[in-house]
């Protein structure tokens, strides 16, 4: 268990602590992480890890875990949410939706919604949907200003652009607003000549298929991507239900500080493992630099 004389950052940095999360996080220094990234048990999921939380008492249950966030996130800082709504009696629950409702009411700003869509999930079907193939990572923040380091997630622009930017209209060599009077627009022209572009807000990920060792653990690519987005190399990553340790271990390897919170002995003993195993890697030349 975590040492109770523990009182400034350094104590808690690069560790993974064994407790409830709820109670380590009370006991956090204010304003010290620079990114929450986690996926909490979801409602009446993993009942033989958790225990599992009705989906009608999930939000009295997650809105002291938020509230203690909120308090140990950095102004300038972004809380990763990673839920699922679940179907009860052949429909969708709207914990998901009333969690919202209700951490925006904390105080909470609900940013932006990014979806991680499954690329290897299998098929399937039920009498009145189809197997789920994505899950919503939910952004919050303290503040409107917050730290967001979008170059480091471009990617290549694509085939498009090679027929699309070949012969520009009139309009596309100006600002095209938008026609619904929305305030948006867009200038075609001046994506000639370059090479990366930013990304939209589907993540393309394939879901954690070999032996974990743990019965929800994602990718580490899914952690990693929100690591470049919102830190820099030696910012703070928490994640108060780090399971085998992927958000840990993503955060080590780019170089970033970590603290992990796991309720399970055998789960805290796997995540220890995980994020010793792992390596740095290189980081983006020049971004930083």
């Amino acid at each position: 268990m975590v040492d109770m004389t523990m009182e400034t950052t350094a104590d808690w940095e690069n560790r993974i602590l064994l407790g409830d999360c709820l109670e380590l996080l009370f006991k956090m220094p204010s304003n010290s992480v620079d990114l929450v990234v986690t996926s909490p048990p979801y409602a009446d999921s993993r009942k033989a890890t958790y225990g599992g939380i009705h989906p009608d008492r999930y939000v009295e249950w997650f809105l002291p875990v938020s509230e203690q966030i909120q308090r140990v996130l950095k102004p300038t800082g972004t809380f990763i949410l990673n839920i699922k709504e679940k179907v009860v009696d052949g429909e969708r629950h709207t914990y998901v939706l009333e969690l919202i409702m209700a951490m925006r009411q904390q105080g909470w700003l609900w940013t932006e919604e990014y979806i991680w869509h499954k690329r290897n999930s299998a098929p399937g079907k039920w009498p009145n949907r189809f197997r789920d193939a994505w899950e919503r990572c939910l952004q919050f923040n303290r503040e409107k200003k917050f730290h967001m380091y979008q170059e480091a997630v471009m990617v290549p622009t694509g085939d498009w652009a090679k027929s699309r930017l070949r012969n520009l209209s009139e309009t596309d060599r100006r600002r095209d607003n938008s026609k619904v009077g929305s305030g948006f627009g867009k200038k075609v022209s001046s994506w000639v000549g370059r090479e990366m572009a930013y990304p939209d807000n589907v993540l393309h990920l394939a879901t954690e298929c070999s032996n974990t060792g743990h019965s929800a653990a994602f990718p580490v690519e899914l952690p990693m991507w929100f690591v470049r987005l919102f830190t820099k190399p030696n910012d703070l990553v928490l994640d108060p239900f780090v399971g085998s340790g992927t958000t840990a271990v993503a955060a080590k390897q780019l170089g970033r500080r970590y603290i992990g919170i796991e309720l399970k002995p055998e789960y805290h003993a796997l995540a220890e493992r995980n994020v010793a195993n792992a390596a740095v890697i290189p980081q983006q030349r020049g971004l930083f630099e």
